[in-house]
């Protein structure tokens, strides 16, 4: 069923879903929030956009302009119908395409800064999938791979551009090792708890291509205090920054 909500609390931004596909989730909260852009960052890409809560947010935080791709038409249809209502189609393009083609799109070293909340699950016949193959694909590798998403991020990066992701702490070190096959040194890494005294089940990185060895592990994002709320630090993600 789709509905109208509003995207949290920023300036009164409102974002178009449909359950029967995927729903944004905090990972896409998170991301925008973690990754560094300043005053000289002019192109960002989202890499498998979803319904464009990235693009949204990110453009609450810069002027910069904002592309996005996504695969499947009727998640694209929901970011198109967001940028309208918002009246963002001026700041945030958004492509309806596999990633893998954005050759025909962009030239190489197009962007400032690369941002991505891939696919979580590896995929094979075995996988535990859902029935609807629009969460399939956001879900799971079925379209594309890791491997295939750094790759891509690698080639559209500017040289010393920035890579950030959000993934699940499983595949840490995996994560870790195509950052670096493929020259993007990672240089900041946060972990995410859902709660105080629980293990990590998220993180998030954020690389620089052809970047000088230097890693920093950031202080943990705790997700809920014990009583289920949200922490204060997650909240102030909720809103806009004055």
């Amino acid at each position: 069923m789709k509905v109208i909500n509003d995207l949290l609390d920023y300036n009164g931004l409102k974002i178009v879903q449909d359950d029967t596909y995927f729903n944004f989730s905090l990972d896409s909260v998170l991301l925008p929030n973690f990754v560094r852009i300043n005053k000289n960052t002019k192109t960002i890409l989202d890499l498998g956009t979803g319904n464009a809560p990235i693009p949204m947010i990110l453009s609450t935080l810069t002027n910069a302009k904002i592309y996005g791709i996504e695969l499947q038409k009727e998640v694209y249809n929901l970011a198109i119908e967001s940028l309208k209502i918002n009246k963002l189609e001026n700041r945030i393009e958004i492509i309806n395409d596999n990633i893998k083609n954005l050759d025909n799109y962009f030239s190489p070293n197009s962007f400032d800064v690369i941002v991505t909340n891939p696919p979580y699950f590896k995929y094979n016949e075995k996988s535990n999938i859902n029935d609807v193959i629009q969460k399939t694909i956001a879900r799971h590798e079925k379209e594309i791979t890791l491997a295939e998403i750094v790759s891509i991020a690698k080639k559209f990066l500017n040289n010393n551009g920035t890579f950030a992701m959000v993934h699940r702490t499983d595949r840490l070190i995996e994560v870790i090792e195509e950052f670096r096959k493929n020259n993007i040194e990672p240089k900041r890494i946060r972990l995410i708890y859902p709660k105080f005294g629980e293990e990590s089940n998220m993180f998030l990185i954020e690389g620089r291509k052809n970047g000088n060895t230097g890693l920093k592990i950031l202080p943990p994002l705790i997700v809920h205090n014990n009583d289920g709320e949200y922490t204060d630090e997650v909240k102030k993600m909720f809103k806009e920054r004055g």
